[in-house]
């Protein structure tokens, strides 16, 4: 086991201090049933840990409001039965091709996502993604200390290149 000091690396100030002066975090619990305006943060292949049954996990990240950076998941299970939600959801995103699961979502996608809350047989609350719509693409802030003539989108944006109907 190695030392606290050894991993702090001389990073300034007395660690002890803020230690002692930092309030620890609430636990999170989930958050109550509403909507969220929420961007598509992530989108990648999954395999549930029970079954082994494929899907697409889509990640939505609280963007306005009191729970503003909370993170909520939706499951678009790849499977006959479950295909054509799951091809319904992934459209709104416009992934209209198996190929295009394999590569990052398009980015500023924001959503208006509704979130219950459901009890499992554990007796445990927590939030599910009851559906989701997109309402608009964003355009990020330009960088005020890039230099003159860069453009504004940082590095790794993607272009978007679909029309969903519902924008």
């Amino acid at each position: 086991m190695g030392k606290l000091s050894d991993i702090l690396n001389g990073s300034g100030g007395n660690f002890d201090d803020e230690w002692n002066s930092t309030e620890a975090a609430a636990e999170f619990g989930p958050v109550p049933r509403n909507e969220y305006v929420c961007y598509a943060t992530n989108g990648e292949l999954e395999s549930s840990r029970s079954k082994g049954t494929p899907g697409y996990k889509i990640e939505f990240t609280v963007i306005e409001g009191d729970f503003k950076g909370r993170k909520f998941w939706l499951d678009c299970w790849l499977t006959s039965a479950a295909l054509p939600q799951s091809k319904r959801d992934l459209k709104k995103l416009g992934v209209n091709s198996p190929e295009q699961m394999e590569r990052p979502l398009p980015r500023w996608l924001r959503c208006k996502v509704t979130v219950v809350l459901l009890k499992d047989d554990d007796r445990i609350e927590r939030n599910k993604v009851r559906s989701f719509e997109v309402v608009g693409i964003d355009k990020p802030e330009a960088d005020p200390f890039a230099p003159k003539g860069d453009a504004a989108e940082p590095d790794g944006d993607v272009e978007i290149t679909f029309h969903p109907d519902s924008l």
